[in-house]
């Protein structure tokens, strides 16, 4: 990455956090000519533990933040697979295609954009903790009209700030590790055991990444994998090709993403259950509007705006856990889907953020949701 040479004594607006939201706030910042300093303790390019698949909306979003994602270092997935022991439902996404892509190469490349669109990176830098008008660095202060919190997860910024009051919460716990092998399927597939789940999806021509998501922080991915006797059977001669990387699964829902001239953004800001895989594609929508609402000087339109992003995720994060805490009624609806495949083209459909159109018949609109409701009352509370 490249080192700055002078730290600004003073911009609009530092971002605390340089992984992807962060980054993609400081593009969407630099569109409206606002001045950006980001500021990460970590050295790029910065890996985690994640299933490093973009749905098509993410690649939308990107494309509207004017990213390109570097030609021959993806690869491309036209749909979602459930695999529940015998039972298996799939479906191709209705407009475009999702691409695997390495944590790391996504990270160079929103860094590259973001340096060209003018945007100051401070790494290996932290922060102390925030004024009424800049950062404190420690060493000197960093004066600005706005700060935007997009540390992650464990968000220091979101402490500072007095926004870690919580509406909604569920912590899972992930592991990642890539295999060297050829990718057999245009599929990324998700293998449901009693209380996990474990994502395949292909990075480039002859990588897989596996990832595990489960409610227990002691399950490690090989034990996972041999318990689902299927993907044993496809892992039993593939290579790792790095070590098992772990990290936390939440689904958090906060009471408010802003506080006078502070914001968060990305996971800082809440975040859905990594099953989804939509962590990344809300970040990119939220920088778009974020940026918008720091250059209209008004953060409530963020707020409402992040609201409206995170509904549908929300949902599917509150579905997709209430599945893996009950394998009979999981078992029940996957076998109603492949009896019914139109219905999880739907639930996809509207996952990627396509509104249900005219097309779609009445029945089939008022069946998607009864499948889950039905159940309801016979479901202890999570």
């Amino acid at each position: 990455m490249v080192i700055m040479d002078r730290m600004p004594s003073t911009v609009d607006l530092v971002i605390i956090g340089g992984g992807p939201a962060g980054l993609a706030v400081a593009i969407a910042a630099r569109q409206k000519n606002i001045s950006v300093l980001v500021v990460e303790r970590a050295q790029g390019p910065i890996d985690k533990a994640c299933g490093e698949g973009l749905m098509p909306d993410g690649i939308a979003a990107l494309s509207r933040l004017g990213v390109s994602l570097p030609p021959g270092q993806t690869v491309p997935f036209r749909g979602i697979r459930f695999i529940d022991g015998q039972a298996s439902v799939e479906a191709p996404f209705p407009d475009g295609w999702g691409l695997g892509i390495r944590r790391t190469t996504l990270h160079e490349t929103l860094a590259k954009y973001a340096l060209e669109a003018g945007a100051s990176l401070a790494w290996g830098t932290k922060v102390r903790g925030l004024m009424h008008d800049g950062v404190d660095l420690g060493t000197h202060i960093v004066r600005c009209r706005w700060i935007v919190g997009a540390d992650g997860q464990n968000s220091s910024v979101r402490k500072w700030a007095g926004l870690e009051s919580v509406h909604l919460e569920r912590i899972r716990f992930g592991h990642r590790r890539h295999f060297e092998l050829v990718p057999w399927t245009d599929f990324v597939e998700v293998y449901w055991g009693e209380s996990f789940q474990i994502v395949l999806t292909p990075v480039n021509s002859r990588l897989i990444c596996a990832a595990l998501v489960s409610r227990s922080a002691r399950l490690q991915l090989d034990d996972a994998i041999a318990l689902i006797p299927a993907l044993s059977r496809r892992l039993t001669n593939a290579v790792p090709a790095t070590r098992e990387k772990g990290a936390v699964s939440a689904f958090r829902i906060l009471r408010s993403v802003y506080r006078e001239h502070v914001a968060l953004a990305g996971d800082a800001s809440g975040s859905v259950d990594s099953i989804t895989g939509a962590g990344l594609c809300l970040a990119f929508k939220q920088a778009a509007v974020l940026a918008e609402a720091i250059a209209g000087n008004n953060l409530s339109e963020y707020s409402n705006s992040h609201r409206r992003i995170a509904g549908m995720p929300a949902l599917m994060s509150l579905l997709l856990l209430i599945l893996g805490r009950h394998s009979l009624l999981r078992r029940g609806i996957l076998c109603t889907f492949n009896a019914k495949p139109r219905l999880f083209s739907l639930l996809l459909e509207a996952h990627v953020g396509r509104p249900l159109g005219p097309a779609v018949s009445r029945h089939d609109a008022e069946t998607l949701p009864q499948i889950f409701t039905n159940h309801t009352s016979e479901l202890p509370e999570s």
